[in-house]
C-alpha cells in the first residue's frame, strides 16, 4: 500500500511539474533539474522522525525521470541525481522489503546509464575494460564522473543488502561497486566527504567472502579505508558509524562504542537531517545490543 501511495505521489508531481512548465517556458533539462533540485534539497519536509514524507523526493524523482529521457548534455547529471533521490525514497520513507529492491534496482540502473554517458561522451564506452587508474585518467576532466560513480556504487550496495548479500555478489555488486570506488579514489578520494573510502571500506566489512568471487575481501582493509575515510570527514554520521561497526566484528568493542556514543551525543545537521537522525538510531541500536551482549 506505502509502495502505491509513493508512485501515486511521484505521478501527481510529474503532472504539477508538467502544468508549471507549460505556462512558464520550455521543457528544458536546465528547468527541469532546477525544479528537482529544489524537491531534493526540500526532503526533510514533513519528517517523522528519522522517517520522511515521500512527497518532496516523489516529485524530485519524476522530474530528474524527465530530464534523463531528454538529450543533451546534462543526460549524466540528470541520471545520477535521479539515482541519488531514488536511494534516499528508498532508504528513509519506510517502503517494505520489496518495494526497496525495486527502487534500489532502478538507482543502480540510472547511476549504470550515468556513468556509461559520460564515458561515452568521452569517447571510451568500454571504459570497463580500463584498471581503475586507466579508468580515473580518462574521467579525470568531467564533473559528473565523482558523483555519478559515486552515486551507482551507493545504489549498488543498497541493492545488495536488499537483496541479500551472498546472492548480490554471485551477481558481481561487490567487484562492480570495489572497481567504481577505486576508480572514485583515483579521482577524487575526498569527494562526499571520503566517500570513496567509506563504501570500499563498508564491502570489505559487509561482504561474504565466497572463492573466486569475493576472495579479495579483508576485514583489516575494511578497518583501514573506514579509518581513511575519517580522516577525510572527521564529523561525517556515516564514516564513523561504519567505522564503530567494522571495529565491532573485529573485537574492537571498546572503541566501537566510543565511537557510536559520540555519534548520539552529536547533533544532527540542517542539510542531511533524517540522514543523519536515522544514523543516530542505529548507533543507539547497536549500543543497547552491545551492552545486553556484555
Amino acid at each position: 500500500m506505502r509502495a502505491a501511495a509513493v508512485l501515486l505521489l511521484a505521478a501527481a508531481a510529474a503532472g504539477r511539474a508538467g502544468e508549471q512548465r507549460v505556462s512558464s517556458g520550455p521543457d528544458s533539462p536546465d528547468s527541469l533539474l532546477a525544479t528537482a533540485d529544489r524537491h531534493y534539497a526540500a526532503r526533510h519536509a514533513g519528517r517523522s522522525g528519522a522517517r520522511a514524507d515521500p512527497s518532496e523526493i516523489s516529485g524530485a524523482i519524476a522530474l530528474y525521470e524527465r530530464a534523463a529521457a531528454v538529450d543533451g548534455e546534462r543526460g549524466a547529471e540528470a541520471r545520477w541525481k535521479l539515482a541519488r533521490a531514488l536511494y534516499f525514497l528508498g532508504t528513509y520513507t519506510g517502503l517494505d522489503e520489496a518495494a526497496q529492491r525495486a527502487v534500489f534496482d532502478r538507482a543502480r540502473r540510472a547511476g549504470e546509464e550515468s556513468v556509461g554517458f559520460v564515458a561515452g561522451r568521452l569517447g571510451n564506452p568500454d571504459f570497463r575494460k580500463l584498471d581503475p587508474a586507466s579508468a580515473a585518467k580518462l574521467f579525470r576532466d568531467d564533473a559528473d564522473a565523482p558523483p555519478a560513480l559515486f552515486w551507482t556504487a551507493v545504489a549498488w550496495g543498497q541493492w545488495a543488502l536488499a537483496s541479500g548479500r551472498v546472492e548480490a555478489a554471485r551477481k558481481g555488486a561487490a567487484q562492480r561497486i570495489r572497481d567504481d570506488c577505486l576508480t572514485l579514489i583515483a579521482l577524487d578520494p575526498e569527494f562526499e566527504e571520503g566517500g570513496g573510502y567509506r563504501i570500499l571500506g563498508r564491502v570489505h566489512d559487509q561482504a561474504p567472502k565466497i572463492p573466486l568471487l569475493t576472495g579479495w575481501v579483508s576485514r583489516a582493509e575494511a578497518l583501514r579505508l573506514l579509518r581513511l575515510a575519517i580522516a577525510a570527514a572527521p564529523r561525517n554520521f556515516v564514516n564513523r558509524h561504519f567505522l564503530a561497526e567494522a571495529l565491532a566484528r573485529s573485537g574492537a568493542r571498546k572503541e566501537a562504542v566510543a565511537i557510536e556514543e559520540g555519534i548520539v551525543a552529536d547533533a544532527a545537521g540542517p542539510s542531511h537531517l533524517v540522514e543523519e537522525l536515522a544514523i543516530q538510531e542505529a548507533a543507539r541500536k547497536n549500543l543497547a545490543a552491545w551492552r545486553k551482549a556484555g
